[in-house]
Formats: C-alpha cells, sequence, structure tokens
C-alpha cells in the first residue's frame, strides 16, 4: 500500500501509511491504542474505504475491491472482537470461511487440518458458535480465515 489515508467522517484516522510485505514475510503493526492499527487492517481488507492512496495485491491494483474480492484474492482477517456467528455451530462457522470454495475434497482436507490444530473445535462442532469461551471463539476465527486457504492473513 501506498499513502493509505483513512477518515472516519471529518477525523483523518490514518495517514499517509506506506506498507510492503513481501511473500512468506511476517510483519506486525505497533502502535498506542487509537494509532490507527485496526483501521490500516480494516482498509487493505476492504472493510472501510481509503480517503486516498492505493493498495496494491499480488501485482494488481485492489483499492477500490470490496471485501469479498478481496476475499477471493486470497485475503482473509481475523477481527479483533472474533465476530463468529453466534448462531451457526462450529462446523457452520468454518464453512463459512469456504463459502467461494468450489473443491469439496480440498475442504474437507482442510476442515481436518483446522480440527487437528485447535481440537477443542472437534469436540464442540455441533456447538453454537456464540456459546464459546473467549478464548475458542478466538481460535474459531482463526480457523475460519484458514478455510479460505488465504495468502494474506490479517490478525487483528
Amino acid at each position: 500500500m501506498q499513502g493509505l489515508a483513512v477518515h472516519y467522517g471529518g477525523i483523518r484516522a490514518v495517514k499517509g501509511v506506506d506498507l510492503e510485505v513481501p511473500d512468506g514475510e511476517v510483519v506486525c503493526l505497533i502502535g498506542a491504542n487509537g494509532a490507527g492499527k485496526t483501521t490500516t487492517l480494516k482498509a487493505l481488507a476492504g472493510l472501510i474505504p481509503a480517503a486516498a492512496g492505493s493498495v496494491r495485491y499480488a501485482g494488481s491494483e485492489i483499492t477500490g475491491l470490496p471485501v469479498h474480492r478481496r476475499a477471493r484474492l486470497g485475503i482473509a482477517m481475523v477481527p479483533e472482537g472474533r465476530g463468529v456467528f453466534p448462531r451457526l455451530s462450529v462446523a457452520e462457522n468454518l464453512h463459512m470461511g469456504a463459502y467461494s470454495r468450489t473443491d469439496g475434497a480440498g475442504i474437507v482436507e482442510d476442515l481436518d487440518r483446522v480440527y487437528g490444530l485447535f481440537p477443542r473445535l472437534k469436540e464442540r462442532r455441533t456447538q453454537s458458535g456464540g456459546t464459546l469461551s473467549g478464548g475458542e471463539q478466538q481460535m474459531l476465527s482463526l480457523g475460519r480465515a484458514l478455510m479460505s486457504r488465504p495468502r494474506l492473513r490479517l490478525l487483528d
């Protein structure tokens, strides 16, 4: 991203952020509360619009793309507040992460992989997401993101 700016009404939340993340790299945004870390991630994911600047991903300009199109390109965000679907079961929440995929065998394989990473989710696969503990909901949120096979994971 280059020169990213995000406004909430008349409030400038992010001003002129430049960031490059090469394939295979891990980057961490560090700053005080209110510094714009979450806002920057939301703008990358397409959850909020950029007021200025550009976002490029895998060599393409994606600044104006909606969030669902960015997800199909391989960008997944794990939100700070977990954001599980409270009335859906654990298994249904995980399948939501694979909503745009059509490879049934791959989805089953990835579901097994997520259950291997988070055995507690497998134990609770029929339980509603909203009844899980906070830590279990965080596991579910991360597992759901992994189900999309993202190339870029944004963890808030």
